[in-house]
């Protein structure tokens, strides 16, 4: 009785027109697509940050073996502003934005694949020590890229897929 529910449900699941993202594993198209995008220097410490996330995300084997067949531009707008004042004209609280534009080139023909968007947001509470303060500025700045570089690797990944 359980198999027959198993292979209903899997019939069903199939029908539904879903398809695994990563079907094949590390040897399928899109990790293999993913493994073969080079991610350009980008400037500043977010820019740094932002581009380890990505590297440890995409799979740096194709840097080593120098076959990367796309290049991945990003562009960073890392923003941190007060937000709440107090009665004596301090900050209470404060609000880090990190947004991405980023390019997937075609290195064999210079076209732009993909041209998008990816951003977060991170609130920060301003303590009376400066060095709380700035490490939670500092860690916020630190999740932010681990999330906007998740989201950038997502798109990849969604339009590496659509492209075969």
């Amino acid at each position: 009785m359980m198999r027959l529910l198993v292979l209903a449900f899997a019939l069903m699941l199939s029908a539904c027109g879903l398809k695994p993202m990563y079907a094949g594993g590390a040897s399928g198209t899109v990790a293999r697509g993913l493994a073969g995008i080079e991610v350009s220097p980008i400037e500043g410490k977010a820019g740094w940050l932002m581009r380890n996330a990505l590297i440890d995300r995409l799979g740096a084997s194709h840097a080593v073996n120098g076959k990367a067949r796309y290049r991945l531009d990003v562009r960073l707008d890392d923003k941190l502003e007060g937000l709440g004042l107090l009665s004596d004209d301090t900050i209470a609280r404060e609000r880090r934005t990190l947004r991405a534009r980023y390019q997937l080139v075609d290195l064999a023909t210079g076209e732009i694949v993909l041209d998008a968007t990816a951003g977060s947001d991170a609130g920060i509470d301003v303590v009376s020590s400066e060095y709380a303060t700035i490490a939670a500025e500092n860690t916020a700045l630190e999740n932010l890229t681990k999330q906007v570089a998740d989201r950038i690797v997502t798109r990849l990944a969604l339009a590496l897929r659509n492209a075969k």
